[in-house]
């Protein structure tokens, strides 16, 4: 694996800094947060039960099954806690991953369809493959995009799995049907890859002065929403065929933007200005702000993944931690400007400092930290894990040492580190419903982590690489 260069010395400026900011502290103490977590994932109290008055939180598989058999709960069944409490014993975490492609550029984008049946893998040469999970990975759609600029930035799959959309750093975003009988998809000469204009300005397309990074299709399939490089975030209404909102949003690029739930009013956004921000689309038209911000990153922020509730999100972000935010507690200083650390770090090729990885921001508004990883050369992505089998007990993420990295959401611990590629993982993905994750890394391969193991082994080959010159 090649390795990123030393770090440079930050200079004059960084021990003032740190004397006014204190230590992280690891985990979530937020005891409503973690009420709801344990109700989500803890079986019912008397299929706790081992002596009279005294419960414990670990029951064995066999003990849930013989409690339901003897009707402990007095529902004759599992409630989906009790359903979570088993199936989070069968992680796909300690298994030998098998390799379900391999390709010859980086691997930039991995991601489940809400119902699982689908797989989308992006990588840098132009190419988008969508697996059908179901009927043995086979090829679904082999897509070759339009107009790319140095990478698939991101792919959203609608709700009904019938269209993709995908993006580069380009200020167009192109849409392509799943479901026509074109197996093999080039742009425009088998098949169409329609053109959804996110600026009219020429020097958009002419001085490469416009990329969109993040894309997500709206809950109910009829909106898309864009995170860019002009520092703003679109809605585009795909009935119309035009945009209906761009929001001037933050003061440096927007590199991750979603819906906080299945309303589509609340959207949540992540920037290079370290800053995540709330927006209330139903308040825009009167306020023309943000509904509040969340501040306690120290550098800019990667990646955000919504827990779907309307209420709790995870950023992950450059100073190599990922913080949960309650927006609850969001601040109405929609102007505050955070302190700017030291100028003389990029991530995309320096090492983060240790002086700096414990560090938190005095004005630090998350409920709680998790650290490990590596968030470095690129726009590393984490999540929450499925609420269907996990109850959202954990989160994971891929990291730039080439491992995926899984946490506890209430406790930070560690739970795994799944070590297989030989560059950075800068995306991976949790079925909707079975014990498996799937990662894409830099090697090219992408791989899927199964429970229980299948016994194979499968040693990577090294892909040929193309040169590469920046890193997003």
């Amino acid at each position: 694996m090649r390795r990123v260069r030393g770090y440079i010395n930050p200079g004059v400026g960084f021990d003032e800094y740190a004397e006014s900011c204190g230590y992280v502290q690891i985990g979530c103490a937020d005891d409503e947060f973690s009420q709801l977590t344990k109700l989500r994932s803890t079986p019912h109290k008397h299929l706790r039960q081992v002596l009279p008055g005294e419960t414990t939180p670990l029951v064995s598989p066999v003990q849930m099954m013989m409690g339901r058999e003897c009707n402990y709960s007095g529902k004759g069944r599992f409630s989906i806690s009790d359903s979570c409490h088993v199936l989070s014993r069968y992680l796909p975490v300690h298994s030998t991953p098998s390799v379900v492609d391999r390709m010859t550029s980086c691997a930039y984008v991995s991601q489940f369809s809400d119902d699982g049946s689908l797989f989308v893998a992006g990588f840098q040469e132009s190419h988008i493959k969508i697996y059908d999970v179901d009927r043995g990975w086979k090829i679904h759609k082999d897509i070759h995009a339009r107009s790319l600029r140095w990478t698939i930035t991101d792919t959203s799959l609608s709700p009904d799995r019938r269209f993709l959309v995908y993006s580069s750093i380009s200020p167009v975003v192109h849409i392509v049907d799943v479901r026509s009988g074109t197996k093999q998809s080039h742009a425009n000469v088998t098949e169409i890859h329609e053109g959804l204009e996110f600026s009219s300005n020429v020097d958009d397309y002419e001085n490469y002065s416009f990329g969109i990074f993040s894309v997500k299709f709206s809950t109910d399939g009829r909106e898309i929403v864009a995170a860019s490089s002009d520092d703003a975030i679109y809605v585009y209404d795909l009935e119309a065929r035009k945009l209906s909102l761009r929001i001037p949003a933050h003061r440096a690029d927007v590199n991750s933007v979603c819906f906080a739930d299945e309303s589509g009013n609340i959207i949540y956004s992540g920037s290079d200005d370290r800053l995540c921000k709330v927006w209330d689309r139903r308040c825009l038209a009167t306020k023309g702000q943000a509904a509040g911000v969340l501040m306690g990153h120290l550098e800019g922020i990667t990646f955000i993944d919504t827990r779907g509730d309307g209420r709790y999100f995870i950023s992950n972000g450059k100073d190599q931690s990922i913080k949960l935010w309650d927006i609850r507690k969001m601040s109405s200083n929609v102007n505050y400007v955070p302190r700017r650390r030291y100028s003389e770090w990029d991530y995309r090729w320096m090492e983060y400092p240790e002086q700096a990885r414990n560090l938190k921001l005095p004005d630090d508004l998350s409920i709680a930290t998790y650290k490990g990883h590596t968030v470095l050369r690129t726009l590393i992505r984490c999540y929450f894990s499925p609420a269907y089998s996990t109850g959202q007990r954990y989160i994971y993420t891929g990291s730039t040492d080439s491992c995926i990295y899984v946490y506890d959401v209430l406790s930070g611990d560690q739970v795994a580190k799944l070590d297989y590629h030989e560059d950075p993982v800068r995306d991976c993905n949790w079925h909707p419903f079975y014990p498996m994750l799937v990662s894409s890394s830099w090697d090219g391969i992408v791989a899927r982590w199964e429970f229980p193991d299948n016994g194979k082994t499968t040693s990577p080959t090294v892909p040929v690489r193309m040169r590469r010159r920046i890193f997003y």
